[in-house]
């Protein structure tokens, strides 16, 4: 028989809230999932179009282990679930010189068309930088990344026992200072800065060592057949039929604390969810900011929200695409960095963006014929700090960029295929925007992302907000450290798995025709 104390709620469906879910449900553990919006994903969302589903979020897959390994923990096997499919090309990039490059999945391959873009000097400082990358990655992944709580002076003795690491480090440069010793040519410079924007910072205010983000690219990108929002589906699947109940469309609008611990989860519709633990998948900043109640606004500290990340403009449509020829990442580049990232500080729109387009029909070379699938994305400042752009100039400054590069889509999307800063601080409350949670800039700002556990015993925290940080990959291994910690404070030490019936999906109180459920949900 399941006691209240195995009885948990995860609030909130992305990448982080999935993986807890499924770890926990398949542990034994009585688990109800409820999210507000329609479907699972949180930001791995999709909107509609005139070719189907489009994605509106994440759109590169990185780091497949993490993966493989969190369905085969629960008995399963994510090739059952989705196909992924290996892209050559890792990504297109162009400049407004006219030059371009693409970077592959093989390493002496990339060298090659480094070479072939800017010269031997420059093949020698790719390989060298590859180099660098792969010391950082393998440095930080078990100390940092796979760390439950990581420990600045357990990563500090790791660096000791291999001082080299910290010229690979570079910790008194940010990430575009240090590129600028790596690189001769600027163009080598903005685009592996770029990789800053992946976890919402600036390069010219990140650390250096988040130049190992690249070597998480660099062994390989993978397109989900059928769009990134299949990930997010299977995994609800996967979570269903390890017997935990999925709720769609239902508000968690309170944590309720009895006698100083997590006791309930209080619905919008009146419903009262009594769990022994919560796994809150969300902004951490809408705890801080009392969204949930008094008591949950006390479990972090306000440092672990603020200062906030970057926004994006995202547009989501489909279209008839002419001009350059197309792979599936694609990124045309602005001519001066500073003049993308410079007025993002201040609080308002690019003036010179960098736009980012994900051909998502495109998927290992592949070239339809007729309307495709398109997502671009141009970074932006959270709501809050500067005056907001209109989606009619976005609009405007996004299509008049891409058409200097050649690249017109035909129908022309409407401002009405935009989110804005706005629209994504509407769409996930108090985030003001932000879409990767407190901001990567500082030398320490990793140690001060909050961890698995909270100051209100029973509420741990996931997804990309929380520690390791932001990215599917990373989602995904916070909802392993949420689960993990959940696991180690029960103090039951029963290895016995309690009998459950499988869950199953509802839509806000309504349960769907081919759903299971179990009548405790209430």
């Amino acid at each position: 028989m399941i006691s209240g104390r195995d009885k948990v709620v995860v609030i909130g469906a992305g990448m982080g809230g999935l993986a807890s879910a499924m770890r926990l449900a398949h542990a034994g553990l009585d688990v109800t999932l409820v999210d507000s919006h329609a479907a699972p994903g949180g930001k791995m969302r999709t909107v509609d179009s005139a070719a189907g589903p489009v994605d509106a979020g994440p759109t590169v897959l990185t780091m497949r282990h993490v993966f493989d390994r969190l369905f085969a923990d629960v008995g399963d096997a994510l090739a059952a679930h989705v196909t992924l499919v290996p892209e050559p090309v890792l990504a297109r990039h162009w400049w407004p010189d006219g030059s371009g490059l693409d970077l592959y999945a093989d390493r002496q391959a990339s060298a090659k068309a480094v070479r072939e873009f800017a010269g031997s000097r420059a093949e020698a400082e790719f390989l060298g930088f590859c180099d660098s990358a792969v010391r950082l990655f393998d440095a930080f992944d078990v100390p940092m990344m796979q760390a439950r709580s990581p420990s600045f002076a357990k990563l500090t003795a790791h660096v000791l026992k291999d001082p080299g690491l910290i010229r690979h480090m570079a910790p008194l440069r940010t990430l575009a200072r240090s590129l600028a010793k790596q690189f001769s040519d600027p163009r080598l410079r903005q685009l592996f800065g770029r990789y800053a924007t992946y976890v919402g910072g600036s390069p010219f205010r990140s650390p250096a060592v988040l130049g190992l983000i690249w070597r998480a690219e660099e062994q390989g990108v993978w397109a989900v057949q059928g769009g990134m929002h299949q990930l997010a589906r299977a995994m609800a699947r996967v979570a269903g039929s390890q017997g935990a109940r999925l709720i769609f469309g239902a508000h968690a609008e309170r944590i309720e604390v009895r006698d100083g611990a997590v006791g309930a989860v209080h619905l919008a519709d009146g419903r009262c969810l009594p769990a022994g633990r919560v796994v809150f998948n969300g902004d951490p900043a809408a705890l801080t900011t009392g969204l949930l109640g008094g008591p949950s606004a006390r479990s972090v500290p306000q440092s672990a929200a603020t200062p906030r990340s970057l926004s994006a403009y995202v547009w989501s449509f489909a279209a008839k695409p002419s001009g350059p020829d197309l792979t599936h990442h694609n990124v045309f580049f602005g001519s001066d960095p500073q003049q993308e990232f410079g007025p993002i500080g201040a609080g308002l729109p690019p003036q010179d963006p960098t736009l980012y387009v994900c051909a998502q029909d495109r998927g290992a070379g592949a070239s339809p014929d007729g309307l495709e699938r398109f997502e671009i994305i141009m970074n932006g400042a959270p709501t809050g700090t500067g005056a907001p752009e209109e989606p009619e100039q976005c609009l405007i400054r996004t299509f008049e960029t891409l058409r200097r590069f050649g690249l017109i889509f035909d129908p022309a999307p409407g401002p009405e295929a935009v989110t804005t800063p706005a629209g994504f601080a509407r769409l996930f409350p108090a985030s003001q925007g932000s879409l990767y949670g407190r901001s990567p800039h500082g030398l320490m700002a990793a140690f001060r992302r909050p961890t698995a556990r909270t100051r209100l015993p029973g509420l741990y925290l996931a997804g990309g907000g929380a520690h390791p940080g932001a990215g599917v990959p990373m989602a995904t291994l916070s909802g392993a450290h949420a689960a993990e910690a959940i696991l180690t404070d029960l103090t039951s030490t029963s290895t016995s798995r309690p009998t459950a019936t499988p869950g199953g999906m509802s839509t806000g109180s309504a349960m769907t025709g081919r759903a299971r459920s179990r009548s405790s949900v209430s």
